[in-house]
């Protein structure tokens, strides 16, 4: 099993910046593909960012293009997302989840870590 744990989330104003962090455990990170999502009062949860095994290869959703970054640290276990220029509608709970590489289904989720934007 694999276990996802996030940190980094909080309040922030508009225009500022947050870096999220996914600790993972219970096997080799470096075998896991790592995505982040998010999931906004109401909505559904919605795809942010992924990124392959190596960090070479990163996938964004378009609100998150210029402005998310993704990355992962092998050492250390911990994946990343760091968000700049947040606006009020970023204000989510984001969840650090990762696969195995070959499937297409996502199959560790993080328990969620709240990013609130104040306008």
């Amino acid at each position: 099993q694999v276990q996802l744990v996030e940190s980094g989330g909080g309040l922030v104003q508009a225009g500022g910046s947050l870096r999220l962090s996914c600790a993972a455990s219970g096997r080799t990170f470096s075998s896991l593909v790592m995505g982040w999502f998010r999931q906004a009062p109401g909505k559904e949860r919605e795809f942010v960012a992924a990124i392959g095994l190596s960090g070479g290869t990163t996938h964004y959703a378009d609100f998150g293009e210029g402005r998310f970054t993704i990355s992962r640290d092998n050492a250390k276990n911990t994946g990343y997302l760091q968000m700049n220029s947040l606006k009020p509608e970023d204000t989510a709970v984001y969840y650090c989840t990762a696969h195995l590489d070959g499937r297409t289904q996502w199959d560790y989720w993080g328990q969620g870590t709240q990013v609130t934007v104040s306008s």
